[in-house]
């Protein structure tokens, strides 16, 4: 196999890894009835005019099932985090006490878990739709490949390789969904 066939498949299986390892991230964001501070990754604070994420700028702890503290390091930090969490609409109200600031997680109901499974599925399908895009660009350098002299054998194999390789990561992507959605529905 030349070394551009290589190339086009290491890439290829970097690129799905990286589809699949965004999904994960995002999916812990995602919350499924329990407290996780993983649900404030990403929202980001304006401190002295700088975007910062939440957590650079205070403590995020779970002090029960459903209830998570915040403490910033700096007093002056608490409208401007609270502000972050209304503006990223998570479903959830702050409750500033002048020192911290406390946000109570309601208890799921039947509609919102469906609700959260469907967002999952939307996460689920876009990283099934990345990495198709992934697939369907290396099947194009493989047949550029192919226009510039490589056998056609060669090129079915890497093909085939490819297909191989993205019904893989598919496979991935619905057993993390499969996990999740078992998660969420669970009370």
């Amino acid at each position: 196999m030349s070394d551009e066939l290589i190339s086009i498949s290491s890439h290829a299986l970097e690129s799905m890894e990286k589809a699949i390892s965004h999904l994960e991230s995002e999916l812990t964001k995602i919350r499924a009835g329990r407290a996780n501070p993983n649900m404030f990754d990403g929202l980001v604070v304006d401190y002295y005019g700088n975007p910062t994420p939440i957590n650079q700028v205070g403590n995020i702890t779970v002090t029960d099932a459903r209830t998570l503290v915040i403490q910033p390091w700096e007093k002056n930090m608490l409208q401007p985090i609270e502000r972050s969490i209304i503006a990223a609409n998570l479903g959830v109200n702050p409750q500033n006490d002048g020192t911290i600031i406390r946000i109570f997680l309601p208890p799921l109901t039947e509609e919102r878990r469906r609700e959260i499974v469907k967002r999952v599925h939307a996460e689920g399908e876009h990283s099934k739709v990345a990495i198709r895009n992934i697939r369907r660009d290396a099947i194009e350098h493989i047949k550029k490949l192919k226009k510039d002299g490589l056998s056609e054998d060669l090129a079915k194999d890497s093909e085939d390789e490819i297909q191989a390789m993205t019904d893989k990561y598919i496979g991935v992507v619905d057993k993390h969904l499969v996990l999740k959605e078992k998660e969420i529905m669970s009370v």
